[in-house]
């Protein structure tokens, strides 16, 4: 009988245990789910000015909001744009962190939380974008000549922003080796992960993707790690030629600009119908990269072993502008770019036209409590159909919230978009 109590109270003790084990498990909520707040990045370039503040007065009825500056200078500069605007700052937590940028999405802290109301902020490491690789490469392979451009101390700088948000509202830190955007981190909150592996793999040159995975598991919280094959056609890796006459700006393959979770089951894929494909050549890398990226996640599973709802989402007609290659290390502010820019197997010359495309996307959006903030581009001659779509299918996935469109194409010329300027923290 004693055997059996003490049998008894061990069993008890380990199921404990173990629940306090499995309460304690942090993971990163889906972005679609409820947020305590969002995270702004507020820089001192002005073209941002306006949609910064366009993205702020969206948010400011239905979240917190936490606005980063990279000085006091700029701090002010802030509040009085956005006081001049009729926002009302005091419903604002402003914070000053040097090297801070308006891609907060990116070098920022990415939080995560437990069953117990706990909540951590991930230190990604910083790798500029891939920038040093992109410079190798430029350079034909001579790593002497791309370190002597690529300055480590600028990239370590930036670096410490995640780590320094934490540090600001007093959350604890988990370090993280892994190197990657916040961009091209796609969670569905249950435990399955969405990566670009030619990004990831680039990223962290040498690690494989196993070491991969397991570190991804260990600081997100997931189990089931689904690896895409493509990222978009206007989102080259920095500077690039894409094809033919069209050059481009980018991240190389962030996932907000073509794969997000609507729900834990829902995917939305950017996509090309088979009428539009040859329009142009954009059209068709698009066509024939997000068809590859769908029969993987047609034939993909989610953490318990379900398929996957797959909604396709098209992309708005491709947006570029005519632009001239000027003379090395001379820019303008009308788009045109230097020779330098480029690699010289790219046979530009100065005096050529180019077409610059810029990064656009209705899947970088952002989502929170009650909203859904998306951009909009037909002033830049994208079909209203096409828009009216657009409208169906998010009141579709994300039924009682507000749609609000906002123009982002200061962002798109940069490669970017609202989801790039915003990082959610979720709720406890």
């Amino acid at each position: 009988m004693k055997q059996l109590i003490v049998l008894f109270l061990f069993v008890n003790l380990f199921a404990a245990c173990s629940n306090n084990e499995s309460d304690s498990d942090f993971y990163m909520p889906g972005q679609f789910e409820e947020q305590d707040a969002v995270w702004l990045g507020w820089q001192g370039y002005d073209p941002y000015f306006p949609v910064g503040a366009d993205i702020i007065e969206a948010l400011l009825p239905f979240v917190q909001i936490k606005v980063i500056t990279e000085s006091d200078s700029i701090l002010q500069i802030c509040k009085t744009y956005l006081s001049e605007r009729n926002l009302d700052t005091t419903k604002i937590k402003f914070y000053v962190i040097s090297d801070n940028e308006f891609w907060i999405r990116d070098h920022g802290a990415a939080f995560i939380i437990n069953k117990n109301g706990e909540i951590q902020a991930v230190d990604f490491e910083w790798g500029t974008y891939g920038y040093r690789q992109w410079l190798i490469e430029k350079f034909n392979n001579d790593v002497k000549k791309a370190d002597s451009v690529f300055s480590k101390s600028a990239a370590s700088k930036r670096g410490a922003v995640d780590s320094l948000m934490a540090v600001a509202d007093n959350i604890p830190v988990l370090k993280s080796w892994i190197v990657m955007e916040g961009g091209s981190i796609e969670v569905n909150g249950k435990g399955t992960l969405i990566l670009n592996e030619p990004l990831t793999l680039s990223r962290n040159n040498g690690a494989s993707k196993d070491s991969i995975e397991q570190e991804f598991k260990r600081v997100l919280g997931v189990k089931n790690i689904i690896w895409l094959l493509h990222g978009l056609a206007e989102d080259p890796h920095i500077w690039q030629t894409i094809s033919e006459k069209y050059i481009g700006f980018g991240t190389g393959g962030h996932t907000d600009e073509f794969v997000k979770f609507a729900d834990a089951n829902t995917i939305l894929l950017a996509w090309v119908d088979e009428e539009e494909k040859n329009k142009n050549p954009i059209n068709k890398i698009n066509y024939e990269r997000m068809n590859v990226n769908f029969e993987i996640l047609k034939n993909s599973k989610d953490e318990n072993g379900n398929s996957f709802k797959i909604i396709k989402v098209p992309l708005p007609d491709p947006i570029t502008k005519p632009i001239q290659i000027l003379e090395a290390g001379m820019w303008d502010e009308t788009y045109n770019i230097p020779i330098s820019t480029f690699k010289e197997s790219d046979g530009w010359a100065v005096g050529d036209t180019a077409y610059r495309v810029a990064a656009s996307s209705y899947l970088n959006y952002y989502v929170t409590n009650g909203v859904v903030l998306l951009p909009s581009y037909i002033k830049e001659g994208s079909s209203v159909e096409k828009e009216e779509e657009i409208k169906k299918i998010f009141a579709e996935v994300f039924p009682g919230r507000k749609q609000i469109f906002i123009d982002a194409m200061v962002l798109n010329w940069e490669g970017g978009g609202i989801h790039c300027g915003t990082q959610q923290q979720p709720k406890k």
